[in-house]
């Protein structure tokens, strides 16, 4: 009777033991932090995360998306808990998340033989000394959206194809009334208007600083930026609501087909030919953003981001198979539509171009003209300081002049 009692516990033992193995393969879980607005969608986001999940039954992925202006603080704020185990970063961040630890350095993780079949500016979203810390995801750049049909109506063929040309076609434009504000940006007081002044600082071949570090944007092409930014609000070519407006209010300006001209992410075009989201379906151009005269032959900001492993997180091999899988050319070539792939061999590839030819044809020359904002430890205050002044000038408080120097006196003593 002991006998059969022992061999029928052992058995219970076993049963349980089974039973704890397979749920314990069921109850990997990650935490992945995203963000809600342009390039991938959410449900993008979901649906590359069930194909993970259905390829990887033992982990399951919890998505968080939130706006872009609380993705740093959400990650900072998570490190003393270790609340995320994947977080998407922008490109403007390595250098601080290094520096403070918040981030794995994957650089012995990453496959050497895809080193150069991705994008050489895909990759800088990623860096800092040298060291990866994570791999890159949403390559993006800002590009000149125009209206076609109201182009046609002023009299031009071809859009411009640089800032002082625009701003000709502009003034055209408006004298024939035919829109009230030809121009459309998102200048409000934050990261956007960092952004559309670089694409102008790169435009007229300013930098952000010399090779010390110095601050130099306050003079040279740094100065013309802001100063023809100036010009186009008061001149009146410029929506003044520029001013408050981020991409989204940009994008729905544009769709409805008041106004000739917008700078934006890639993520607008194909949403500008969806009848339901754009009024304009079918009159949408789209090339590299604008050079100008004595600088460059076309300007472009790096607003690519990556997918890192947070130093806290205690799943850093399934989370590195998370970020494989996302970062994939099968997978980013499917999901092609709203942010270009990373590798270099996509854009050849029926599924990527087809219905977006136009996009295609600028990305090939905007993605090597990308040009970063400053890659400096302190960058959130660096922008802080930088939208502040930029919005000083265009509100007319001050000149550009003045909004720079002061900037650059300020930004200079964060080190």
């Amino acid at each position: 009777m002991k006998k059969m009692y022992k061999a029928f516990s052992g058995a219970i033992g076993m049963g349980l033991v089974l039973t704890g193995l397979a749920l314990g393969q069921g109850n990997t879980t990650l935490n992945a932090l995203f963000m809600k607005q342009a390039a991938y969608s959410e449900e993008d986001v979901q649906n590359m995360t069930a194909e993970f999940e259905k390829a990887n039954p033992s982990i399951k992925v919890n998505l968080e998306f939130v706006p872009y202006e609380s993705l740093r603080d959400k990650t900072i704020a998570a490190q003393a808990s270790g609340g995320y185990d994947v977080v998407l970063f922008d490109t403007i961040w390595p250098a601080e998340y290094a520096k403070n630890g918040f981030l794995l350095d994957v650089s012995s993780r990453i496959n050497k033989a895809d080193q150069n079949k991705i994008f050489t500016g895909a990759w800088s979203t990623v860096q800092s000394k040298g060291k990866y810390y994570g791999m890159p995801w949403i390559l993006d750049t800002k590009y000149l959206f125009y209206n076609t049909e109201i182009l046609e109506k002023a009299g031009f063929k071809n859009p411009p194809r640089t800032f002082q040309e625009l701003m000709t076609q502009a003034e055209v434009i408006k004298q024939k009334n035919l829109v009230q504000y030809p121009l459309v940006s998102s200048w409000s007081q934050s990261e956007a208007l960092v952004a559309d002044y670089t694409s102008y600082v790169a435009a007229f071949k300013g930098r952000f600083v010399d090779t010390s570090d110095r601050p130099v944007f306050q003079n040279g092409g740094g100065l013309k930026a802001l100063e023809w930014m100036v010009d186009s609000v008061k001149k009146g070519l410029s929506n003044p609501n520029s001013r408050e407006y981020a991409e989204e209010d940009v994008r729905r300006v544009f769709s409805s087909g008041q106004a000739a001209f917008a700078l934006n992410w890639t993520y607008m075009y194909n949403l500008t030919q969806d009848p339901a989201e754009s009024k304009v379906v079918g009159k949408v151009g789209i090339v590299p953003a604008p050079g100008a005269v004595g600088g460059a032959a076309v300007s472009a900001v790096n607003g690519s981001m990556g997918l890192g492993i947070t130093r806290t997180s205690k799943l850093a091999n399934e989370a590195w198979k998370f970020i494989n899988h996302l970062t994939s050319q099968k997978v980013q070539n499917r999901y092609a539509k709203n942010s270009l792939p990373i590798w270099k061999t996509s854009y050849a590839d029926p599924i990527v171009s087809k219905g977006q030819e136009a996009v295609i044809k600028a990305a090939n020359i905007s993605i090597g003209a990308m040009y970063s904002r400053p890659t400096v430890v302190r960058y959130a205050e660096w922008s802080n300081v930088l939208q502040k002044a930029l919005q000083e000038a265009l509100l007319g408080k001050t000149t550009a002049k003045a909004a720079l120097a002061d900037a650059a006196k300020q930004v200079a003593t964060l080190k």
